[in-house]
């Protein structure tokens, strides 16, 4: 049995195992072991606790999480090819490494593992913004479901997680991530360094859901409010919060806001506003 010093390259396993990455499940492989090192140093501390990854491919960021000492990591894994590459690397890491089979976009984050849980993953492009809206979901039910999310993305999604009000890219996203979360850009990576390369340049985001939302609101009704808002995002808020059924007026008194407001003007803690006033008027 190899251990960790004796593992092939990743190229070598990549080449043996057939795994050419696929356009249909937005693979780009990571093969960098400097920057997987680097993302999984700005994790934290991994030796207690659950490691989530999700969308090893072939394995090169799940690597460098059980050379910084991961205690525990699950790997959640759609692509069946890359099966036997992952178990291979379970056997270089005796008990410290599970491959789950399946879609990530159906498994809960409880599920998975002891707490502390922290995700450290290098998403795969094509579902990134559904993962996360899902996570999001879960830290509004439970926010110590999980610890910290360590995530790449493209650079537009990351811009738009840590974008500020009067912004172009702040929008819905902008909201419902930063009502529960911390958000920072940690690094961005160069589209040179996958396999194949992406059209544009990713960013590595930490997330640190907050003890408490941001300021009180019912998830299901921000969201209502934030894509009644953002929905028709160049329209005043007069016109575009009538989709709610609510008087606009009404609704911008309690949240401080001109009606004449486009939704890009509002801090989070109008559009929670805005959200305790609709569930109000119910």
């Amino acid at each position: 049995m190899a251990g960790p010093d004796e593992l092939p390259p990743l190229r070598e396993t990549i080449r043996r195992h057939g795994l050419d990455a696929r356009k249909s499940l937005g693979q780009h492989f990571l093969l960098d072991l400097n920057l997987t090192g680097r993302i999984a140093r700005a994790a934290g501390d991994l030796s207690v606790g659950t490691t989530v990854e999700i969308g090893p491919g072939p394995g090169g960021l799940t690597r460098s999480l059980l050379a910084a000492g991961a205690r525990r990591v699950i790997a959640v894994e759609r692509d069946e090819r890359c099966l036997a590459a992952l178990a291979e690397l379970a056997a270089a890491y005796p008990g410290r490494l599970e491959t789950r089979a399946g879609d990530a976009l159906e498994v809960a984050l409880a599920g998975l593992g002891d707490p502390p849980r922290r995700v450290v993953a290098n998403l795969p492009y094509n579902v990134s913004t559904a993962l996360l809206t899902g996570w999001l979901d879960e830290i509004a039910r439970a926010p110590q479901v999980v610890a910290s999310l360590t995530l790449m993305f493209q650079q537009e999604v990351a811009d738009r997680l840590v974008a500020r009000p009067r912004s172009k890219d702040y929008g819905r996203l902008s909201v419902l991530t930063q009502w529960l979360c911390e958000a920072q850009v940690l690094f961005n990576v160069p589209k040179s360094a996958f396999t194949p390369p992406p059209k544009i340049t990713s960013s590595v985001v930490r997330l640190t859901p907050r003890p408490a939302p941001l300021a009180p609101a019912d998830a299901t009704t921000l969201q209502a409010v934030t894509a009644a808002a953002f929905g028709q995002r160049r329209k005043m808020l007069r016109q575009s919060l009538k989709r709610l059924g609510r008087d606009p007026q009404a609704l911008c008194d309690a949240a401080s806001a001109a009606p004449t407001a486009r939704a890009e003007e509002l801090s989070v803690e109008q559009f929670c506003a805005l959200a305790r006033a609709v569930a109000e008027r119910r």
